[in-house]
This record gives C-alpha cells, structure tokens and sequence, in this order.
C-alpha cells in the first residue's frame, strides 16, 4: 500500500479494482497525472472522468451535496455515482462541458483504505482504451494498457466483477435528477 502511495502522489498512474470494473487511477488533485489518463485511454480532453471518494466528508469537502443525493446512495443496490454542479478544489480538466463531475462514495474496503491513506480523491476511468469494452476483471485489461501505467494493483486480480459500470445520475442542486446510465 505505502508504494502504492508514493506512486499517487509522485503524479503516477496505476491500475486498480473498483467496486465495478478494473480503473485506471491517479491523484485526482494533480493536473499532470489526470493528463497522463487521458493520454493512456487516447482519450478526447472534452469527455470528463469520475472520481471516487471514502467519505461522507470528502465528498462534502468537493460539492454541495442535495438531500436527493443522499437519498440515492443510501438506497442503491449497485453503485452509483452521481454527478453533481460546481464542484470545488478540482482541476478544469476533470470536469465535464457544464462544469459538472461524477463522484462515487466508494463502498470497497480495499479503495477506501486507499483514498485515506492517499488523502485525496481518485480518478476512476476504465482500465481500457476510449471506445474498448471495460474489464471485468484484471486478465480482460490489454498489456498495451498494462504497460503504459505506473504499477497494477495485486489485490482482486482473479475476481470477476459483477457490475459492468456504475449507474450515473445527475442531481442538480434543486433536487431534479436524470439518470444518465441504469
């Protein structure tokens, strides 16, 4: 965990498991690692990536959060990430056309141990190439992809997801909502 750690916070990249599939991940604070991302999906700069958070209070600390959301991580079966407005202490980059961001409060001990010991939020994008089928588990990710990261993760390798993806869902701070993915 304490390389994985280094690794994050020296602006590295890595390949880890979710709560869904397999993510690519970095310090969600640090502009540098974020464009690493995108360069390593040869993902277009205008499609946002989400970020996960441990906490009740992180998230707090990055948006204001409508009692709807709250409603709805609390009453999720699958994980959900929502996507909220004007987030704050996150770079332009992450974010999407309206200035919005997806967050998933991540329920994994695994992540969770992770972001607290890193103390910032993480990016989560697939572990696959824009446009590629997302991996279920750690042998669907291509080698090309592999090697194009800082570290991979041990932990869960043999583990077969069962969600193919989070649900996506838009609260704006009026409480109106649009699923944008079940």
């Amino acid at each position: 965990m304490e390389n994985i750690i280094e690794i994050l916070k020296s602006g590295g990249t890595i390949l880890y498991p979710t709560d869904t599939i397999w993510g690519i991940g970095c310090d969600a604070t640090n502009i540098d690692a974020v464009n690493k991302i995108f360069d390593i999906k040869k993902r277009e700069k205008n499609k946002s990536m989400i970020i996960l958070v441990e906490s009740e209070k992180r998230l707090q600390d990055l948006v204001d959060v409508p009692e709807m959301a709250w409603e709805i991580i609390d009453l999720s079966e699958k994980p959900v990430t929502i996507v909220y407005e004007n987030p704050r202490g996150l770079p332009k980059e992450l974010l999407a056309e309206d200035g919005s961001i997806g967050i998933r409060l991540i329920k994994t001990d695994f992540c969770k141990k992770l972001i607290t010991k890193l103390n910032r939020p993480l990016v989560s994008t697939s572990a696959n190439f824009s446009g590629d089928k997302s991996p279920l588990k750690f042998s669907d990710i291509s080698q090309e992809i592999i090697k194009l990261v800082d570290y991979a993760v041990e932990e869960d390798r043999e583990k077969v997801s069962k969600y193919s993806g989070s649900s996506v869902i838009k609260v704006w701070s009026d409480n109106r909502i649009k699923v944008l993915r079940e």
